[in-house]
């Protein structure tokens, strides 16, 4: 079941801390890679060299993190409230910034699954949210790995 978090993650630094709390109760290992600083963030190529504050004069704050073991998962969190987070190499981009810890949840929980589509030929990876939502990722039909496969539903 997933639980209704009202987190409210206001950091990118919050959302790592939410992130190493999801890899100790779900026993996994994590790595954590991050990029202060616009002239560092991968949205901000055009900041240009040695500049490391935004306009408004804050410093962004970008962290990359790596779940060890299946399914392989990975969650680049940007300053601008939003996530990529990649399952099995299947990317789920502008995932809310809140929305990370239920996702994570969903996978480690084993409540996101695969959806088989007719037209176009390929796979849904839908992984339930607190509210009745879900995220749908399309996947096309060669990028199955055996994780996904064993959730193909």
């Amino acid at each position: 079941m997933i639980s209704h978090m009202d987190h409210h993650l206001p950091t990118t630094e919050a959302a790592v801390a939410a992130c190493r709390a999801i890899a100790d109760e779900y026993a996994r290992e994590m790595k954590v890679t991050h990029d202060i600083g616009a002239d560092q963030t991968s949205r901000r190529t055009a900041a240009g060299v040695g500049v490391t504050t935004d306009p408004d004069g804050s410093l962004p704050h970008e962290a990359f993190v790596e779940f060890g073991g299946a399914p392989r998962v990975t969650v680049r969190l940007y300053p601008e409230d939003d996530a990529l987070i990649a399952v099995e190499g299947v990317e789920c981009p502008d995932i809310p910034r809140e929305d990370v810890p239920a996702f994570l949840r969903s996978v480690f929980g084993d409540l996101a699954y695969v959806k088989a589509r007719r037209f176009p030929p390929g796979y849904l990876l839908v992984v339930p949210l607190p509210g009745d939502r879900t995220h749908k990722e399309y996947m096309p039909l060669l990028s199955l790995t055996p994780w996904l496969s064993s959730r193909v539903r």
